[in-house]
C-alpha cells in the first residue's frame, strides 16, 4: 500500500482525486487504475478504499506534485516512509526448528497442543503487568529446577507467580518492610502467621497486658466495629524486653493512612478485599514482614498450604494498590465531613420520642417488674425440678446483701433459673410455655425467655471450655419479666416445668 501527498491535484476520468491538498493509497502490487477506488480527504483524514488496494504494499510520499493521471504519477521517485510494525509474522518453536522439529516432523494436533512462540527479537516490558494464568514453567536445563526456586524464578505457581509477585513488591513498597506476601484471604493471611511462629502450647493475646507463655501479641487498629485506637508504639514499649511478636491488623486504615512497619511490628496485615483491593470484587489477604527471615518462614507456609493469592485476584489487586493513595485520601476527607455531620446532627426525633414515652412510665414499669419478678423467683426457687435460681432480691442470691444496698428501687425483672435434666430440660420449659416468648433481649412489657446454652451463648459462638468457663449451663434460663400478673406467669411456668422428665 502507498501514500501519496499532492499539490493541486485535479479530477480526471481516471481517477477522482479532488483538486486539493491531500492524501490517497494504493497497492503497488496493482495497476493505476485501482486508483479510481480511493477516496482522497483532506486534513489526514482517514481513507476509505477497495479490497483490491489492501494487500502489503510500501508507504510512499510525493511532495508538490501535479498528479493528472496514473500515467503521470507513475515515474515519480517515492521517498520511502517504513510504517510497518512488523517485517515477519509471529513464528512458534516449529518454525524456527529451535528443537530440531519442524512443523513437518509433527502432526496438527501436536503442534496446537506444544507450540511455543519464538521470539529473537528486542524484548520488553509491559507497562501493564499480565495476568500469567499459567500453573507450570518451562526450564531448559534439569539442573535449573532448585536454583529457580530459590532465587525466585518461576516454578510452579503454588511457589510463585509474576503477577502475585509484582503486587507483593508494590505492597511492600507501601508498607516498607522486608518483603510482603499476598494469600487467598485474610484470614489465610492471619492463620498463616500462626502456623509459622507459633508452637503447641504457644499463647496468642489481644490484650496490651502480656500473659504467660505469650508468644504474639496480635491487635488491630482501628478496631472493628467500635473504630477504637490502640497505642501500638505504647504495646512496643510494654513487650519490648520479651521475646514477644506483634502484629498488626491494619485494616481499616490501609497502608495509605497508617504504616505499621515504621514503629517496628513483626507483621502487619491487610484484608485486602476491603481498602487495598477497593472494588469490592476480589477476597485476599496480604502480610508484611520486619525481617527476611520472617518472610522466609511466611513464604514456607504459603507454598506448603497453598493458600496464596489467585493470579487474576493479584492483578484486580494491584490495580488497586495503583489507585490506593488517591482513593484513601478521598475516603478521608469524606468521612471526615460525614463524622462531623452525624456527630452535631440531632438524633432520630421519632426513636427520641419514644424513648421519652418510656421514662414517662419508667418507675411505674420498673416497680411492676421488680414484685412480678420476686413472686415468679420464689415459685421457681422452691419447685423441685429447677435446681437453683439467681434473683438480687432473693435472699439466697450470693449477693443479696449487696443488692440491698445498690439497687435502691428495686430488684429488677430479671431472672436466671437452671432447669434440671440439663439442655433437655431448659429446652423443655423454653418450648412449652404459652405466655412467656421465646425471643433474645429484655426489658419489654411483654415476658420472655431464652436458652443461652443454644441461642446466645451456644456451641457455635463459644468453645466448650469457653461455655464452661462463663458459667453457662446446659439447663439455664435467663427470663425477662413483663406486666402480665404475675399468677398467669406462675402458672405459664407450672404447667410447662410439669413436661421436663427427670
Amino acid at each position: 500500500m502507498a501514500v501519496f501527498t499532492a499539490a493541486e491535484k485535479r479530477s480526471t476520468p481516471e481517477s477522482n482525486f479532488p483538486a486539493q491538498r491531500g492524501e490517497f493509497e494504493f497497492n503497488n502490487n496493482h495497476a493505476f487504475h485501482d486508483l479510481r477506488t480511493v477516496r482522497v480527504t483532506p486534513g489526514g483524514v482517514p481513507l476509505l478504499f477497495s479490497p483490491s488496494v489492501c494487500e502489503k504494499a510500501t508507504i510512499v510520499s510525493f511532495h508538490q506534485t501535479t498528479i493528472q493521471s496514473p500515467a503521470e504519477a507513475m515515474p515519480l521517485q517515492p521517498v520511502v516512509r517504513h510504517l510497518s510494525i512488523r517485517e515477519a509474522p509471529a513464528k512458534s518453536n516449529f518454525d524456527q526448528a529451535l528443537e530440531g522439529l519442524t512443523l513437518d516432523d509433527v502432526s496438527s494436533t501436536s503442534a496446537l497442543v506444544s507450540c511455543q512462540h519464538a521470539f529473537s527479537g528486542t524484548h520488553t516490558t509491559p507497562l501493564v503487568v499480565p495476568i500469567y494464568h499459567s500453573s507450570t514453567y518451562i526450564m531448559d536445563r534439569l539442573e535449573d529446577g532448585t536454583p529457580a526456586i530459590i532465587d525466585g524464578s518461576s516454578v510452579y505457581s503454588r511457589l510463585g507467580n509474576p503477577t502475585c509477585e509484582m503486587t507483593e513488591a508494590a505492597i511492600n513498597a507501601v508498607e516498607r518492610g522486608a518483603g510482603s506476601l499476598t494469600f487467598a484471604s485474610g484470614m489465610a493471611a492471619v492463620t498463616s502467621v500462626f502456623l509459622g511462629f507459633l508452637n503447641t502450647g504457644d499463647h496468642v493475646s489481644h490484650l496490651k497486658k502480656p500473659i504467660p507463655m505469650l508468644q504474639l501479641l496480635w491487635l488491630e487498629t482501628p478496631c472493628n466495629p467500635n473504630i477504637l485506637i490502640v497505642d501500638v508504639q505504647a504495646v512496643l514499649d510494654l513487650v519490648k524486653d520479651r521475646d514477644i511478636l506483634v502484629g498488626v491488623d491494619s485494616t481499616f486504615a490501609s497502608p495509605h493512612c497508617q504504616q505499621m512497619m515504621k514503629l517496628g511490628v513483626d507483621f502487619c496485615m491487610h484484608s485486602c478485599s476491603k481498602y487495598i483491593g477497593g472494588h469490592s470484587d476480589l477476597i485476599g489477604g496480604c502480610v508484611t514482614t520486619r525481617t527476611v527471615e520472617q518472610w522466609r518462614i511466611l513464604k514456607h507456609v504459603q507454598g506448603t498450604f497453598g493458600n496464596m493469592l489467585s493470579p487474576h485476584d493479584a492483578s484486580l489487586l494491584l490495580r488497586g494498590l495503583r489507585t490506593l493513595p488517591l482513593r484513601m485520601k478521598r475516603h478521608s476527607e469524606t468521612a471526615l465531613e460525614v463524622a462531623r455531620y452525624l456527630d452535631q446532627h440531632p438524633k432520630s426525633p421519632h426513636d427520641a420520642s419514644l424513648l421519652l414515652r418510656g421514662l414517662r412510665t419508667l418507675p411505674l414499669r420498673m416497680k411492676r417488674h421488680s414484685e412480678t419478678a420476686l413472686e415468679v423467683a420464689r415459685y421457681l426457687d422452691q419447685h423441685p425440678k429447677v435446681e437453683r435460681v439467681n434473683y438480687p432480691g432473693l435472699e439466697s442470691h450470693p449477693q443479696h446483701e449487696i443488692a440491698k444496698r445498690q439497687m435502691t428501687g428495686g430488684y429488677s425483672g430479671m431472672i436466671m433459673a437452671e432447669i434440671k435434666g440439663g439442655s433437655k430440660g431448659g429446652e423443655t420449659v423454653a418450648e412449652n410455655v404459652r405466655i412467656f416468648r421465646m425471643a433474645v433481649s429484655l426489658g419489654g412489657v411483654q415476658s420472655i425467655l431464652e436458652h443461652p446454652y443454644t441461642m446466645t451463648h451456644g456451641k457455635y459462638l463459644l468453645s466448650e471450655e469457653e461455655t464452661k468457663n462463663s458459667g453457662v449451663t446446659p439447663g439455664m434460663l435467663r427470663i425477662s419479666i413483663g406486666l402480665e400478673d404475675a399468677a398467669d406467669l406462675i402458672a405459664d411456668f407450672k404447667q410447662a416445668l410439669e413436661k421436663v422428665e427427670l
